[in-house]
């Protein structure tokens, strides 16, 4: 039987230096907390570092780190993290610091709200989208003449 939290020690998960180019989950600063398949955990998780949730979630949480949600993983309430990584099936809000990866086998129905979010082809998104970060406004020139009305 697999254990539904483990707390590895903490290290380098890749030993690579953290490009740019590089999706945040390939920059994790260390063993991520598991809660593996087959768990089902009900109440708020609170906490710092890095969360893997292939199991079931029945509640809300407020991580310091990162949050991946695996493809099999269910979670029903909301996610408040630095950065989110959503594959599997969420009902209710993603709230992230950063970024928001949507793959293409997420399903959510709630808000999505982030710095940057990034949803891949076949990803199904019901609600709404919101980043945070406003970009500056970027103007136009019109290049038509009044003649081409």
């Amino acid at each position: 039987m697999r254990p539904c939290f483990l707390f590895p020690p903490t290290r380098s998960r890749h030993g690579m230096n953290d490009s740019k180019r590089r999706r945040f989950r390939d920059r994790t600063s260390g063993a991520p907390t598991l809660i593996n398949e087959g768990c089902k955990i009900t109440g708020l998780i609170s906490g710092q570092g890095d969360y893997q949730v292939s199991g079931e979630i029945d509640g809300d949480c407020d991580i310091d780190g990162n949050v991946i949600l695996a493809r099999n993983g269910f979670w029903a309430g909301t996610v408040k993290a630095s950065n989110v990584v959503i594959s599997g099936h969420v009902e209710g809000d993603i709230v992230a610091a950063g970024k928001v990866e949507i793959a293409e086998s997420a399903r959510i129905t709630g808000t999505v709200t982030g710095a940057a979010i990034a949803v891949a082809e076949g990803a199904v998104v019901e609600g709404q989208m919101k980043t945070t970060v406003q970009p500056e406004p970027v103007g136009f020139v019109e290049k038509r003449s009044e003649d081409d009305d």
